[in-house]
């Protein structure tokens, strides 16, 4: 569940905290960044007809699991957007849900009694903390906790943002203790530290009858916490417009994905004003350029949400120096990161999305003259030399220990995948961002920005040429390597974006050519993988310390976004939008792999695919759920008025 700021609650459906980023709220406190944990989890007891039921789980250090709840579970679903968990007790029903307050540092925990045949009590202890959400907290807390009837508030430091928890009619009873080693596993997979220390400062009680519920609230709002039925509501009725604006024909996994889109639109502040961002996946990512433009047309416009795209759009093209969007946005006083060659590129064709979907001469004003300068900065040359070749008109990028496109993964001196030279993506994406040039300067009347563009797209269209490798029916992944004249013969799904997006200079042979190559090398059903396994340097598994992972991330990791370029391109080469949908179908027995109701970051590259990386990430929901919507659209375009 996510707030809109940049905070979040997550968990497992066993209640136990897996993750260093497991928590009940992770709040934004300098929205969209600076996600500090603060309430971990509740754990959860029900008294009932004179015994005791302990609901929750946590896992230990020397591998104790305890309480074990799990075991009266009785199903469990995400409905209207929410995760909802139902324990059957004896012959009472007990259900939980869990949710966030929409642009609110604020996270609810409901109780229902849907049924029993006597009152039933509740006891939740709630473990707290103070942490930056990337790191863990151990020894004693030295909080200062301040009781009240129904709840408490915690200030960790004297500079530190104060937070309160609360019972709807219930009651509290102070009585702190430290519990010390909760054991995170999927951080030991991962290689890294796997141990947490959380104080419990008491217990929170409540009694329920049939029929009754309760809300237990944590806030980091100076305001006290909404009330929590009016929260629900908002938060179902939200989700369920989100899922009407997929097209009636849609199955229900790609209404969760329209549900799903809107986990990674954040506010940029916490002014009703403020700009507005993506984040690039949860648990971890922040605001990255690439992943934003490339997500942008999934996440708002495919869906009619023509006001968040265009505020995203004039958000980061405020961002744009030297010719470039940044990598990465900055988070509190840091500078932005500009090592991309290709997030600016990105720009321009969520831009023409988003101008095909929504005439908006307002933003096309207000982006023409930076988009210009975009095009005159690559021509001349700007950092890490990015500039075109006057020989050949392509696009060079990248200089010795940089890496600028998306297969960026770098650990010290070493990049992993540098593809130094011209790399084919980067060269798609030029000749498609000098199109859409040309063509908004031709709709303006801008006759001089035209004749430039149209000038540079020629040059660079029979330039792209050079890319054709004859010998594998495909296209070569980088040309004229580390400044030589050598191309990189590797078979990695780059080239899909030549066939993929809207300018192509390939001939439908050739089309159907790369995309049956991919399809017998990369294509798995739930994703592409970065480089064929026949290649000496493929690594088929993501796993290990930071290093090792980051070695194969590129080297054969599936990648879940890559699908929908791949169902376009079969569409562009094929012209049967039905065989191009029916890639995007496995997708439905995967949502839920690494997070329930979205789809996460990368995979194993062999079998069985194990879902690694991050659990929801923006550019994985937002290029398969766009891709199928058109898919759709192709394939049973609305009835047109009989004349």
């Amino acid at each position: 569940m996510t707030n809109g700021l940049g905070g979040f609650a997550c968990g497992t459906v066993a209640g136990a905290n897996t993750r260093r980023y497991h928590g009940f709220l992770t709040a934004s406190l300098a929205p969209p960044l600076e996600r500090t944990l603060l309430v971990a989890k509740f754990d959860i007891a029900a008294l009932y007809l004179g015994r005791r039921y302990d609901l929750s789980a946590n896992e230990f250090a020397g591998g104790a699991v305890a309480p074990q709840g799990f075991v009266h579970l009785q199903s469990f679903e995400v409905r209207d957007g929410i995760p909802t968990w139902r324990y059957a007790i004896a012959d009472a029903l007990l259900e939980m849900r869990i949710f966030m307050a929409p642009l609110a540092n604020t996270a609810y925990l409901k109780l229902e009694l849907v049924s029993a045949s006597a009152a039933l009590a509740i006891e939740l202890k709630p473990f707290v903390t103070y942490r930056g959400y990337h790191s863990q907290a151990r020894g004693a807390a030295n909080f200062r906790i301040d009781a009240g009837a129904d709840g408490f508030a915690v200030r960790a430091a004297d500079s530190a943002r104060p937070y309160r928890v609360a019972i709807s009619g219930g009651r509290f009873t102070a009585g702190g203790v430290c519990y010390w080693n909760f054991y995170h596993r999927e951080e030991a997979e991962r290689g890294l530290d796997a141990l947490e220390d959380l104080w419990m400062p008491g217990c929170l009680r409540g009694e329920l009858a049939a029929g009754g519920r309760l809300f237990v609230s944590a806030t980091a709002e100076a305001a006290a916490a909404a009330d929590g039925a009016d929260v629900e509501r908002q938060v179902e009725r939200e989700a369920r417009q989100l899922a009407a604006a997929a097209p009636k024909s849609a199955p229900a996994w790609v209404r969760e994905l329209a549900v799903a889109s809107n986990q990674f639109i954040v506010r940029r502040g916490a002014a009703a004003d403020a700009d507005s961002g993506i984040i690039a996946g949860y648990p971890w990512f922040g605001e990255w350029g690439r992943d934003a433009m490339i997500s942008l047309p999934g996440l708002a416009t495919i869906l009619g949400r023509h006001e968040i795209a265009a505020g995203v759009l004039s958000t980061y093209a405020r961002y744009v120096d030297g010719g470039m969007l940044p990598n990465r946005l900055p988070e509190g006083n840091g500078a932005c990161e500009y090592n991309t060659a290709d997030a600016t590129l990105w720009l321009f064709h969520a831009l023409d999305e988003h101008l095909a979907a929504h005439a908006d001469r307002k933003l096309e004003d207000r982006l023409f003259p930076v988009l210009i300068g975009i095009v005159k900065a690559h021509v001349e040359g700007t950092r890490y030399s990015i500039r075109v070749d006057r020989g050949d008109g392509l696009l060079h990028a990248g200089e010795p220990g940089s890496q600028l496109t998306w297969m960026d993964a770098k650990q010290g001196a070493r990049a992993f995948t540098p593809r130094v030279g011209k790399p084919v993506e980067i060269n798609a994406l030029w000749l498609n961002a000098l199109d859409v040039m040309a063509r908004l300067a031709k709709r303006r009347g801008e006759e001089s920005a035209h004749r430039v563009c149209r000038e540079l797209l020629n040059a660079a269209s029979a330039g792209f040429r050079r890319f054709w490798n004859a010998e594998q029916g495909c296209l070569y992944d980088v040309l004229d390597v580390d400044g030589g004249t050598a191309p990189d013969a590797s078979v990695r799904p780059n080239q899909l974006f030549a066939v993929s997006l809207p300018y192509s200079v390939l001939t439908n042979a050739e089309q159907r050519s790369i995309v049956d190559i991919c399809a017998r090398e990369l294509l798995t059903s739930y994703g592409l993988r970065s480089l064929r396994a026949a290649d000496p340097a493929y690594l088929g598994r993501y796993a290990g310390d930071a290093y090792h992972r980051d070695a194969a991330y590129h080297q054969g990791t599936v990648w879940s976004w890559l699908l929908g370029p791949f169902a376009w391109a079969h569409y562009r080469a094929y012209g049967d939008a039905r065989a191009a949908q029916a890639y995007l179908a496995p997708m439905a027995l995967r949502i839920g792999e690494a997070c329930l109701g979205t789809v996460g970051e990368i995979l194993d590259g062999d079998a069985p695919h194990a879902a690694r990386g991050c659990f929801a990430q923006a550019w994985s929901v937002a290029e398969i759920l766009r891709c199928w919507i058109r898919l759709e659209r192709e394939a049973a375009p609305p009835a047109r008025n009989a004349r």
